[in-house]
């Protein structure tokens, strides 16, 4: 039975580490200061919860704040004496120093204004050591709101009057009324460009993030701490988060409706460094945003207004749009593993190379019609469907014309195809391997003399060892003379009638295979010349582009990066390899999509590159990447991409 602990007061509590706390009830408790630390906090209920500081706790960042001034105001007396120094006319060394001094302060603070100060890991540099030392502790009143507030800022003025009273002192006595003049000029521009950074700062401006960061940092010590720990499908609704750590925790199908100072809390690397991201948490309303390319996996968006939005290349996968409105939203090849459709509204979408895979939910979706490309001037209206534009679809038919075909085994024959050597090959790969369940779902032609077979699998099916057996066997086959495969073939009618479908299907511009027969029964597989029967999610002749890209992507993530920060290793390899496809503007996109399989298939081998079957896989993906690329012009991007990047990794897959 799940813990209760509504309406308590828990200020101070410790339940780090804890694992009973699955589902319990923290609903308007006070938990200020608390410690759930690596707890699972699994479907936890903290709607109108409030978190933070304790009372006790807030004297340190007064204090903190109190420091900081007086560290600043030193900066500005320096700042002003030196610049004072362009008065002293008895020495042209100190006139030299102010100018100097002057000439750098308005070059720092130019670039501070329109650059801001944002690092990498690879830059952290003295422009922001400086800046910290004086946009910190006017950042910080800003973290805070009411009396502590008033404190800070108080110390904000306590700098400015130090340094003005310390160098209008200097000022005095060295170089008179001019001097004076400058001096309060440099000091109070300074002290007003950096209250403008701290206040830009905390609302979220992206380019003071890193002191926004370390404000926050500082506001958030002592207070709630959610770090590393579980929150999966949590609920924070109308809870008070001001001050509390998010770092490392899991927010999984988190809700956030209506959380109250969600923009002051440690986000870590999460989903909620976003601001705009957060937004759209606590409000629900995104219609009309730009989330490009955004990283939105494992986010909560049930029932939010995403009409009209861009999702183009953004990662959804595994977030729940349950009774989201994504009309007319642009999801070209937003990637949509795992993703909770349930209920929403799809109308009008774009759903160009979209990357939806068998573990998306699209149950009781509500569409009348999608467009299969985005628009244009020319065209607003590219690839409707249905075609006809008095036409809708029905209740529930969406979610069957849309549903790709997934978990299939792509078998790409691209040099002197033999269809008696495919049919051998086959059958003896499926009767060797009952447990894939192999189905033949599509044979399509490819140039004058290629051909790709597709065969359905069972899930969980080691595609890449099924690949590598099959072409083996298919070479050895294809290798012997005419009489000894008639003695393979004799008397066996489904090895004749597969032969007869590949014969046929590279005779003609299109040929596909659909029916429920297993290879069991290959001979009862009803053959017909149709379009494409998972191309209708890709809108055209190529099978669902944006979900093969998807998979190779998550195929990629699986693999370990490099020990080698300046060496590349075969995961940096093959994500050059992926964008370079990707983008390659030369490479039609039949053969674009046959691309991105090998690089699958490479990425699948390379989990174990140095076991033998591995190695033919990448062996066979290498030599079929080389032939879709050799009618390619030598000047072509991706052939001088691929020219450096394939030898490479053959040599990680030991193939010399």
């Amino acid at each position: 039975m799940a813990l209760d602990f509504s309406g308590q007061n828990l200020r101070g509590r410790n339940f780090k580490g804890r694992k009973d706390l699955a589902g319990a009830n923290f609903s308007y408790a006070d938990i200020r200061g608390a410690n759930f630390t690596n707890a699972n906090l699994t479907g936890a209920n903290f709607s109108h919860a409030k978190a933070g500081l304790q009372r006790r706790w807030v004297i340190f960042p007064v204090l903190l704040s109190w420091l900081f001034s007086g560290f600043a105001g030193f900066y500005l007396f320096l700042c002003g004496y030196l610049v004072s120094l362009i008065f002293d006319a008895a020495k042209l060394r100190n006139q030299i120093c102010g100018w100097t001094t002057l000439i750098v302060l308005i070059a720092f603070f130019s670039s501070m204004i329109y650059q801001g100060v944002r690092t990498s890991s690879q830059e952290v540099d003295l422009i922001l050591k400086l800046f910290l030392v004086l946009a910190f502790p006017l950042a910080i009143p800003f973290a805070y709101a009411g009396i502590f507030a008033i404190c800070c800022g108080i110390a904000g003025v306590f700098a400015f009057a130090f340094a003005f009273v310390g160098v209008f002192t200097l000022a005095f006595l060295t170089a008179g009324s001019r001097a004076l003049i400058v001096v309060t000029a440099v000091a109070v521009t300074v002290v007003l460009l950096n209250i403008y950074v701290g206040w830009r700062a905390m609302k979220g401006d992206e380019k003071y993030s890193s002191v926004r960061n370390i404000a926050i940092a500082f506001a958030a010590t002592g207070g709630t701490s959610f770090r590393g720990t579980n929150l999966t499908n949590a609920n924070f609704t109308q809870a008070t988060l001001k001050s509390t750590d998010f770092r490392k925790a899991i927010l999984t199908n988190t809700r956030w409706h209506q959380a109250k100072m969600l923009d002051r809390v440690r986000p870590g690397s999460t989903y909620l460094q976003t601001s705009q991201v957060r937004q759209l948490l606590v409000t629900g309303q995104g219609q009309d945003k730009n989330f490009e390319r955004e990283n939105l996996r494992d986010i909560n968006l049930q029932a939010a207004n995403l009409a009209d939005t861009s999702f183009i290349a953004a990662d959804l996968s595994e977030a729940n749009l349950q009774d989201a409105d994504l009309s007319r939203a642009k999801l070209k090849q937003t990637q949509l593993d795992g993703t909770d459709l349930t209920g929403a509204t799809l109308t009008g979408a774009y759903i160009e190379d979209w990357g939806i895979t068998n573990t998306t939910k699209l149950h009781g979706v509500k569409c009348e019609y999608v467009f299969m490309r985005l628009p244009t001037k020319e065209d607003p209206d590219p690839l409707r469907k249905p075609d006809n534009k008095q036409e809708v679809f029905a209740d529930g038919d969406f979610a069957d014309f849309i549903k790709p075909i997934f978990d299939t085994l792509d078998l790409y024959h691209n040099q002197g195809v033999d269809p008696r050597a495919i049919a051998i090959a086959f059958k003896n790969l499926a009767e060797n391997h009952p447990e894939a369940e192999l189905e033949i779902v599509a044979m399509e032609k490819r140039g004058d003399d290629k051909i790709l077979l597709r065969a359905k699998t069972a899930v969980g099916s080691d595609k890449s060892q099924l690949s590598a057996e099959y072409f083996d066997d298919y070479n050895q086959v294809k290798a012997l003379s005419q009489s000894q495969q008639l003695l393979l073939v004799e008397k066996d009618k489904r090895i004749i009638s597969l032969e007869n479908m590949v014969d046929t299907a590279l005779k003609q511009p299109k040929f596909y295979t659909q029916g429920d027969t297993i290879m069991s029964d290959i001979s009862g597989i009803n053959i017909q010349g149709s379009s494409n029967v998972s191309g209708i999610a890709g809108g055209g002749s190529v099978a669902n582009l944006g979900t093969i890209s998807g998979n190779v992507s998550i195929a990629l993530n699986q693999l370990p990066d490099s020990p080698e920060a300046d060496k590349p290793g075969i995961k940096e390899l093959l994500t050059q390899l992926h964008e370079a496809i990707s983008q390659s503007s030369d490479l039609p996109e039949t053969d674009k999509a046959d691309a991105l399989l090998q690089v699958e298939a490479l990425a699948e081998a390379a989990k174990n590159p140095q076991e033998s079957t591995k190695q033919k896989t990448a062996k066979n993906a290498i030599i079929m990447l080389k032939g879709l690329f050799s009618g390619l012009p030598a000047i072509a991007t991706l052939v001088e991409a691929t020219n450096k990047l394939l030898p490479a990794i053959s040599k990680l897959f030991g193939l010399g």
